[in-house]
């Protein structure tokens, strides 16, 4: 993994697995800046706040797929019509998914899809295997050069 910090947005309703990230990011690897969402509305007023205030946007965004009001696949559609995070690898993932699920992700832009972690460990590997791809810098040019990335299991 490349030196230095890297942003992280992580969109998540559930407030315990947004804390097993927490926990997971902290413990695995301290150069992230994890910012967590609670939904498929807040991401796009976060994005909206960010833009207008031109924060730096995170190096990867991570979803989960079944959010409250907005679906994760909607929520995925909008990031990728959006000029700020169209190209930005993009992580979905979900505890309960079908075939369907997964290959709709892809289709509408995911570079990656998971299963969702259930523990500090699998949190842990999680980010821990996601970081250490995604933050590598050929990686992330693989991905903006292609307009999709390379997915990743």
């Amino acid at each position: 993994m490349s030196k230095g910090r890297h942003s992280v947005l992580l969109v998540e309703d559930d407030l315990l697995s947004a804390d097993l990230a927490r926990s997971a990011a902290v413990g695995c690897c301290p150069e992230i800046d994890l910012t967590v969402v609670g939904g498929g509305d807040a991401v796009l007023d976060w994005l909206s706040g960010s833009v207008a205030k031109k924060e730096r946007m995170p190096h990867i965004i991570l979803i989960d797929l079944r959010l409250p009001k907005l679906e994760g696949l909607a929520v995925l559609r909008k990031l990728r019509m959006h000029p700020a995070t169209r190209d930005m690898p993009i992580v979905v993932f979900s505890a309960e998914h079908t075939q369907a699920d997964v290959l709709m992700s892809y289709q509408v832009g995911a570079n990656t899809f998971v299963s969702k972690p259930a523990d500090i460990e699998q949190f842990t590997q999680f980010f821990r295997e996601q970081m250490a791809y995604w933050m590598q810098p050929r990686q992330r040019e693989l991905a903006l050069a292609s307009g999709q990335g390379a997915s990743r299991p």
